[in-house]
């Protein structure tokens, strides 16, 4: 178990490395300094480059024929997620990324200056999870009060440790009333253990989910709904970045073909799971239909007040149970942004 972390650990670094050795283009200004509350641009200079870690994007992008409005401006990253997003934004080599709803808080939180400029959720979000508790074989947890005294994997500054804060406090518990183990929850290592009952529960998502059963129901393994909204997404980027005219143009743009790209994914389920989780991920088709149907359609708006104070829900819990400073969710959205991918969206179907 060990050497599979740190065998995580070590590919997130050496892709850091590897994106440091190419951070010029997240480096190099594009234009000259915009304010932060300028109206966007809406023209990408000649020669401006960003740096994008949002591998899903990319390819939906490939699938739909769309690549070619961006690839003239955009370099893309094979890394996403929290950790690998903020270690290449403190190392300068990424202008955007894709992460869920944690990572600009925590960034924040160790001192980084980020925006979200694009943000996306479920319909029907409590039916349709990223997550569920993955219960370890033999542990009898059938609601969320049976988590007192069990050992439950947490990785701070990651969407899964809020997550288990958040079912705490929905099952009016304390920190202090469970046994908390910090574990990175990249890859497998999660299910891996629950199956070694070196943690009893564990939040897993994706297809990670039908695996987990599959693989390891007939000993007894189990999952159970936190029944807590969790489908929070959002591209977001340097402030830094920002305020350059050029890559701030580059990023609106990028942010529009985002848009269009979520579009056609929900439009196209049969080409993106043949296309994606089956030839990309390596997975096979009905995992690529699970995943699908599991994630329902998604929710874009022009409009995120409704998002902003989810989010400060999220900053107010998390303040508390970790002693960061609090922070307001508003100052960690860029509102230029909100009709972008919407307006794009709207384009792109007439």
């Amino acid at each position: 178990m060990l050497k599979k972390k740190l065998a995580v650990l070590a590919g997130a670094a050496a892709a850091i490395t590897l994106l440091a050795g190419c951070g010029g283009a997240a480096e190099a200004g594009g234009g000259p300094k915009l304010a932060l509350d300028a109206a966007l641009p809406t023209s990408v200079p000649d020669g401006v480059k960003i740096v994008v870690g949002d591998p899903t994007t990319q390819k939906a992008l490939e699938l739909s024929g769309q690549l070619g409005k961006v690839s003239k401006f955009v370099q893309f990253a094979n890394l996403s997620g929290g950790p690998q997003t903020t270690e290449a934004f403190r190392a300068k080599a990424l202008d955007l990324g894709s992460v869920a709803e944690i990572p600009p808080i925590h960034a924040t939180w160790t001192g980084l200056q980020v925006k979200i400029v694009a943000s996306k959720f479920r319909q029907d979000p409590l039916n349709h999870p990223i997550y569920q508790l993955g219960v370890a074989p033999g542990v009898a947890v059938k609601s969320l009060e049976d988590l007192r005294g069990k050992k439950i994997a947490y990785s701070p500054g990651q969407a899964q440790g809020a997550l288990v804060l958040k079912v705490l406090k929905k099952a009016g518990l304390t920190k202090e009333d469970v046994e908390l183990v910090e574990l990175p929850s990249t890859g497998d290592i999660y299910p891996n253990a629950l199956a070694a009952k070196q943690v009893e529960v564990a939040p897993i998502g994706g297809v990670s989910i039908k695996r987990y059963l599959t693989k390891y129901g007939k000993d007894g393994a189990t999952t159970i709904p936190h029944g807590i909204r969790d489908d929070a997404g959002h591209l977001y980027t340097l402030t830094s970045s920002l305020e350059d005219s050029g890559k701030a143009a580059a990023i609106r743009a990028y942010v529009a073909a985002w848009g269009v790209a979520q579009e056609w994914i929900d439009k196209h389920p049969k080409e993106w799971i043949e296309g994606y989780y089956v030839k990309d991920q390596g997975l096979t088709t009905a995992d690529g239909q699970w995943l699908v149907d599991n994630a329902g359609h998604p929710e874009i708006t022009a409009d995120w007040s409704a998002a902003i104070a989810r989010q400060q829900e999220t900053i107010d819990l998390l303040s508390k149970e970790t002693g960061n400073k609090e922070i307001k969710a508003a100052d960690l959205y860029d509102l230029r942004f909100q009709p972008v991918a919407v307006d794009a969206i709207k384009a792109a179907a007439k």
